[in-house]
């Protein structure tokens, strides 16, 4: 005699998983899960978790890369980085920071504005304004350094042409010029992705709101402030903080332009860190100026959060 399931009957598939035990043979869907964070979850802790946690811990201690072995020093290390130019360090990585976060944001902002406008070739702009951000840092700091070259720089040679300078100028030996060219390497490489964050949040602007304000009187100016602005504002300030905090950890560009010089005056938190530890070799000083360097990160970290946690909200 033949038996036949009611079609009302739920599959035995799908009572198993009710119940959450998985058919033999069959991984249940808490272990398939966990298969899948493993690999993420090692390299996480193996790239990442461990080498912070030692590097930290290096700050607690007297080591050195020129001999072996350790000594528990407490906080001596951190006491003497405070001590030192900490101050100096600090602002001198607040102004590369603030001044390649604001540049970008504003020339992004204005590129933003002007795509977001119907004319022709609109689209292959915004696809050229890209390229910029499509190049790897270090190659675009490579780039910058020959611009800013002194003795076969394009920089030098246009002024020159134009009768601006009468002699070569080292733009990347004084500390005005080199601070500035730092800035604009950086901002040549970072106003594109600002600029593509704040086009897109320009599309959900709802142009009935423009049409309104045009027929009020308002002017392009006006309606700025009074209708994008308010729409945009959320995004704009997370595409600062995210560019705020990615500045104020930077590298590349400063390392390969100046190298923290003239002087240590261009100097940051990131090239201080890898001076102190692998020209310095003194792993303990460096692993304190990260640990406060770290806790600076984190403030702003929260900030972020903080902001983003408001955002979500509205």
């Amino acid at each position: 005699m033949t038996l036949y399931a009611s079609p009302d009957a739920p599959p035995k598939d799908a009572a198993a998983s009710r119940d959450g035990h998985a058919k033999p043979g069959r991984l249940s869907e808490t272990r398939f899960l966990i298969l899948l964070l493993l690999p993420g979850a090692a390299l996480l802790i193996g790239v990442v978790l461990y080498p912070l946690l030692r590097s930290l811990a290096s700050a607690f201690f007297e080591e050195s890369l020129l001999y072996p072995g350790m000594t528990w020093v407490g906080f001596d290390n951190i006491i003497a980085v405070l001590q030192d130019d900490f101050a100096a360090l600090l602002s001198q990585t607040l102004i590369f920071t603030v001044g390649a976060t604001v540049f970008p944001f504003v020339i992004g902002l204005a590129l933003a504005l002007a795509l977001n406008e119907r004319f022709r070739g609109q689209k292959i702009l915004r696809g050229a304004f890209l390229i910029p951000w499509l190049i790897p840092s270090v190659v675009v700091s490579f780039l910058w350094m020959w611009i800013f070259d002194a003795n076969y720089g394009v920089l030098n040679g246009l002024l020159m042409q134009l009768g601006l300078i009468d002699a070569p100028f080292a733009w990347l030996f004084h500390t005005d010029t080199a601070r500035g060219a730092l800035i604009v390497a950086k901002t040549w490489n970072s106003f594109p992705w600002i600029m593509v964050m704040l086009l897109a949040a320009l599309q959900s602007v709802p142009e009935e709101l423009h049409e309104a304000a045009a027929m009020d009187g308002a002017g392009p100016v006006r309606r700025f402030f009074t209708v994008t602005w308010p729409h945009i504002r959320g995004v704009a300030g997370l595409v600062v903080l995210l560019e705020f905090i990615w500045n104020f950890q930077h590298f590349d560009t400063i390392f390969v332009l100046t190298g923290g010089g003239p002087a240590g005056t261009t100097q940051t938190f990131a090239t201080e860190v890898y001076d102190t530890a692998f020209k310095g070799y003194d792993l303990g000083h460096a692993g304190a100026l990260g640990l406060l360097w770290m806790a600076l990160l984190m403030i702003l970290v929260v900030v972020y959060v903080r902001f983003s946690e408001r955002g979500e909200k509205k």
